[in-house]
């Protein structure tokens, strides 16, 4: 039987990117709250200590371990030798701390942090530039397994790989581990199924976003920003928006994925109550694991 282990980002609770979206929750409320809603890991967050001799009680107090936790990476214009520097507390907190790996999300030219720059403006880069990056990221990829924490990668809106195509031809060019997210994948308007089959082999990490369809499907892209689609409420926990989570999942354990599935949904957290939102998401992935055979350790 396939093994999963379940995993929520502390985004839910306070946002890293708009504060005003954020549950006035201290970090051990936080994961008292994901301890209850029965999750046994949580990425990082901007209310994590960066050292496990503080951490590390903090998290034993509640049986939540570090299954990883974002990178804001600037490989794109930026050279190996600088990102190597820039990555190295974290490399070393996350190895201390257990973590599977790091997230590495290319900020460089993206648009998701900027509120007055619609969706529309993204960065786009030619088969020879994203040639020129697979390359880069594939050396710094191989860099950072050598040292014991690998990283994998996440297409994300509104940056340079954000579109199946996209991640279609990143793939082509770089050799570099793939972090799934299924709600950025359909935000995107691409096929999560198909990118399932065609890069599972390279599938090391996965999150397990949801969407509410009626609010990515009404977005004017051409004057909306990321950040203004996710104040709309664009992104929410499995069983509470619209993607078939059975058939994901389904697909995932049909090519033998095994590993951490981690909840990543930033909404507002006072119309959507972080640990309500937690519980819902966490019955809906036991039930949908449970179908897809998989056996939830952790």
């Amino acid at each position: 039987m396939l093994k999963a282990k379940l995993g929520i980002a502390p985004i839910a609770w306070w946002n890293d990117d708009l504060p005003e979206l954020s549950d006035d929750v201290s970090l051990e409320e936080c994961l008292a709250q994901a301890a209850e809603a029965g999750f046994s890991g949580m990425e990082t967050g901007r209310r994590f200590p960066m050292d496990m001799a503080q951490l590390g009680p903090v998290l034993d107090r509640y049986g939540i371990s570090v299954c990883g936790g974002w990178f804001s990476g600037e490989l794109l214009h930026g050279d190996i030798a600088r990102e190597q520097d820039r990555i190295a507390a974290q490399m070393a907190f996350f190895k201390a701390a257990g973590a599977p790996c790091i997230v590495y999300g290319e900020t460089a030219r993206s648009v998701q942090g900027r509120r007055d720059i619609p969706l529309a403006q993204k960065p786009v880069l030619t088969e020879a530039e994203m040639a020129t990056y697979g390359r880069k990221m594939s050396d710094f990829a191989d860099w950072c397994a050598a040292q014991g924490m690998p990283i994998s990668y996440h297409h994300h809106m509104a940056a340079v790989v954000e579109t199946e195509a996209e991640l279609d031809l990143f793939m082509k060019h770089s050799s570099v581990p793939l972090l799934f997210d299924a709600g950025h994948m359909a935000f995107a308007g691409g096929d999560n199924l198909r990118v399932i089959d065609k890069h599972h082999a390279r599938i090391t990490h996965v999150h397990t976003k949801d969407i509410r369809k009626n609010i990515t499907n009404t977005l004017d892209r051409c004057r909306e920003s990321f950040l203004d689609a996710v104040i709309k409420g664009a992104f929410t926990v499995p069983g509470d928006g619209d993607l078939d989570f059975d058939a994901i999942v389904g697909a995932l354990a049909h090519h033998g994925y095994e590993g951490w599935f981690v909840i990543e949904a930033e909404q507002d957290p006072k119309p959507n109550p972080p640990k309500e939102m937690a519980i819902k998401g966490h019955k809906t992935l036991t039930d949908v694991m449970a179908r897809a055979q998989y056996e939830v350790v952790g």
